[in-house]
């Protein structure tokens, strides 16, 4: 049985194709190489979209006590960060298209990088990091994975979660560049690979060229139908090493990926209902069938809000209706029930990671990285209630977009035409009524808020790219912080050394995402304490560790008959 040869993993730690093995072992190893291939066929017709956020870290100094004489420490810190979010297509090669990038611009001779950055001679010059590198960390190896170029080395059996894996500890026979070499853990059903951590085989060094850095990754699968695994989360984290021109910086980047199977445009089911009408269909005679101007317009403006987050959804960047949503309605209808207010209003998911929210019509949509780092309901109600004071304002919503084609776009035109943010007049309007809703609201105890907001204003200068709206409004510019001032100034003073005081959690808190069908849920995690103020990590990227499960039946792969006994 297949569990004969994991036996024989254990006689036979070291594999490579110059040492004889056992015929199970040889199917085994033969079927994680098959069955990779096939992952990187099944990748090949798929245009996911992948998204990088990158913070570079310093040591700054931090004080270890409050109250007390103070020691001076020094603690990694976010002080520089970077955005990337674009559409890959893995082939023949890793294709990128670019759809938000901030990051220093690379010179042109050096467009076509795939891993590592430029650092410009100065020293204070900032780096520039390649998406295309990132993008290829999905991937363990493109072209030369197999028994012939590769040697394995079996370590153990270890859980992922629900998943039971071999672990094998893989590495080149040649050391080409862009070799993989680390770990790889393998799922015993399907022979898939579903995790694999460590780097690639660096170019060898050279005066005149500028040089390839290959970062140190962990790159996670997700399985989503069937044996279909598909990546879905890559952390990277690298200190800082080299001199001049060849320094690295200390980094963290989390890179999450999605939008495999896109959602499609039109239910076809529907064409293929058969529907029953009745011969003498009841009409009321009494209705009207005439429209007034108003009805007109706000039939109007309903039309720009369902094109707009159809063709958003439609592009992988809003999560379908779900239960997140659910949450969300529920506390906008608390506010909306207790501020007394004659409007009705929705809320959905932005699926990237910036905190940013915006109204449109109806509709809040408030972004997956705001709703992460949130640290309580209070805190997610002020938000929500400050986009919710817009509806009550009755500001205009964009109508052009009523026009179908102006959302017949790609994506990278759709992202760059899109701009949802309020005027100066608009946001102090606002401003004054979300303090109104507030302070009727159940949420009216807002000290953690108030925390939150003081928190953001310590951010700006270190993280503007993940506090700058792509699309909406940006929660923690000077405008924003100060017509909301009554909230900070309520606030306790914010001292986070305090290990019971939590002004705002780390990215990827609360969301979880399904890489394939862009459906989202709250995370389900047990309450950890803290052993020192540096774990709180505010607005920090950490690594990813996601619990694996099946998403469905699994297949068992052919069973090995052979004996264990040497």
């Amino acid at each position: 049985m297949k569990f004969s040869a994991i036996l024989l993993l254990l006689c036979y730690p070291v594999f490579g194709q110059d040492k004889p093995q056992d015929k199970a072992v040889d199917h085994l190893l033969d079927r994680i190489v098959a069955s990779e291939q096939h992952f990187l066929e099944e990748l090949a017709t798929r245009a996911p979209l992948f998204e990088t956020y990158i913070q570079e870290t310093s040591d700054v100094p931090v004080p270890e006590t409050q109250g007390q004489p103070v020691q001076i420490t020094t603690e990694p810190k976010p002080t520089k960060d970077h955005y990337f979010l674009g559409r890959a297509r893995i082939t023949a090669n890793v294709g990128y298209e670019p759809l938000i990038e901030k990051n220093p611009v690379a010179p042109p001779e050096q467009k076509n990088r795939l891993l590592g950055f430029i650092s410009k001679p100065k020293p204070a010059a900032p780096a520039t990091f390649f998406p295309r590198g990132f993008v290829q960390m999905a991937i363990l190896d493109l072209h030369g994975f197999n028994r012939e170029t590769y040697k394995f080395e079996f370590v153990r059996r270890e859980f992922l979660g629900d998943v039971r894996s071999l672990v094998f500890e893989v590495s080149p026979l040649r050391q080409e560049t862009g070799s993989f070499v680390g770990r790889i853990w393998v799922d015993e059903h399907s022979d898939a690979i579903v995790r694999f951590n460590g780097t690639y085989v660096p170019a060898p060094p050279s005066k005149d060229a500028t040089p390839e850095v290959y970062f140190h990754f962990d790159s996670w699968r997700t399985h989503v139908q069937a044996d279909m695994w598909i990546p879905s989360h890559i952390y990277v984290e690298e200190e800082r090493s080299g001199t001049g021109k060849n320094a690295t910086p200390r980094f963290k980047a989390q890179t999450r990926i999605w939008d495999y199977a896109a959602a499609p445009t039109n239910n076809i089911e529907e064409l293929t209902q058969i529907l029953i009408e009745s011969e003498n269909p009841v009409k009321d005679q009494a209705a009207s069938h005439d429209v007034s101007p108003l009805e007109s317009q706000r039939a109007w403006e309903r039309q720009a809000e369902e094109n707009v987050l159809s063709r958003l959804e439609k592009g992988g960047f809003l999560a379908p209706k779900g239960p997140v949503d659910d949450v969300l309605n529920t506390v906008v209808d608390n506010l909306i029930i207790t501020g007394k207010l004659n409007v009705d209003a929705r809320c959905r998911v932005l699926l990237t990671t910036p905190l940013e929210t915006f109204s449109i019509g109806h509709t809040i949509v408030i972004s997956r990285g705001l709703i992460d780092v949130l640290p309580d309901e209070a805190s997610l109600a002020l938000v929500l209630a400050d986009e919710l004071s817009h509806i009550a304002l009755a500001h205009r919503t964009p109508t052009q977009f009523a026009f179908y084609n102006q959302t017949m776009l790609s994506d990278a035109e759709l992202l760059s035409r899109l701009r949802f943010a309020r005027t100066k007049q608009e946001l102090e309007e606002a401003g004054t009524k979300t303090i109104e809703i507030m302070k009727t609201s159940p949420y009216r105890d807002t000290a953690n808020a108030g925390l939150f907001l003081k928190a953001l204003s310590g951010r700006t200068s270190a993280l503007p790219n993940l506090l700058a709206a792509n699309l909406g409004n940006q929660v923690a510019n000077a405008d924003a912080l100060a017509r909301l001032t009554e909230f900070t100034t309520s606030a306790p003073e914010l001292e986070e050394s305090k290990l019971e005081q939590i002004a705002a959690l780390p990215l990827g808190s609360r969301v979880k995402l399904n890489p394939y069908n862009d459906k989202i849920s709250l995370v389900e995690t047990k309450p950890v304490s803290f052993l020192s103020a540096r774990e709180k990590m505010p607005f920090e990227v950490t690594p990813m560790v996601p619990y694996l499960t099946f998403a469905g039946p699994t297949t068992q792969a052919n069973p090995v008959t052979v004996s264990a006994e040497r």
